[in-house]
């Protein structure tokens, strides 16, 4: 592909690759605690190496493997698994129909590629990077998903290797990792009223929620923080 490739478009897809991985770094290190946490949670719940970086390399969604790993310690059906992390991916909807009119015109490869890589991380550098430029990357967007890639996986690794090794490495509070990632990508996307709306109900639903003992509390609290940004942004309208 990149032989097919003027001088030029080689020379700017070399800086876009360097930028998009600039632009990932400070994700992938928030990230890495979590891959550790991922990885050894894994062992300790009975999965082999093998599986346990399996799952990294093949589902890739850090938050539907911790739920299927933890349901799986716990010796639970089939069916709570699948149906718990479809309810996790399933925000990827989402982002796909954000990409929709991008990447509709690309061969079905390149769209199964930007599919796999597609996650939290790379949504918010790829949408970042178009509003910046005005423009859709497919070089730039994949570039920092394929970065993200080697990173979870690598920190699934060592989580690997540490849960062999060391007992209890849940209680050394690497699960912050998490919250700290998610932070750091909603952070810069607040930029006007409806969407602080969103952030600031559902961030506290969640935890009054959470508090109760509510079964589907992160459910119900994106649910609320979905109708609080819709209200706002129609009453921010109607302003204008």
């Amino acid at each position: 592909m990149m032989s097919s490739l003027s001088k030029v478009e080689r020379t700017e897809n070399v800086a876009l690759m360097v930028q998009a991985s600039m632009a990932m770094f400070p994700l992938c290190l928030a990230v890495v605690p979590w891959g550790i946490l991922c990885g050894s949670l894994a062992i300790q719940a009975g999965l082999t190496p093998l599986q346990a970086q399996s799952m990294s390399l093949f589902v890739f969604a850090g938050a539907a493997q911790l739920a299927g790993v933890s349901l799986f310690g716990v010796m639970s059906p089939t069916l709570p698994i699948l149906s718990s992390t479809f309810v996790i991916g399933s925000r990827h909807l989402l982002y796909s129909a954000v990409f929709q009119a991008h990447i509709k015109e690309l061969s079905w490869f390149r769209r199964i590629v930007f599919a796999f890589f597609l996650t939290d991380e790379m949504f918010a550098i790829s949408t970042s990077h178009i509003d910046k430029n005005r423009s859709f990357s497919y070089v730039y967007a994949v570039t920092a998903g394929i970065i993200f890639y080697l990173v979870w996986n690598l920190a699934t690794l060592g989580g690997i290797i540490a849960g062999s090794n060391i007992s209890n490495i849940e209680e050394l509070g690497l699960e912050f990792a998490i919250a700290a990632t998610f932070i750091a990508i909603v952070i810069p996307t607040i930029k006007d009223r409806s969407t602080l709306s969103a952030v600031l109900v559902s961030g506290l639903a969640a935890l009054i929620l959470d508090i109760i003992g509510f079964e589907y509390s992160l459910i119900c609290a994106t649910v609320l923080g979905m109708i609080a940004g819709f209200y706002t942004s129609n009453g921010e309208q109607n302003d204008a």
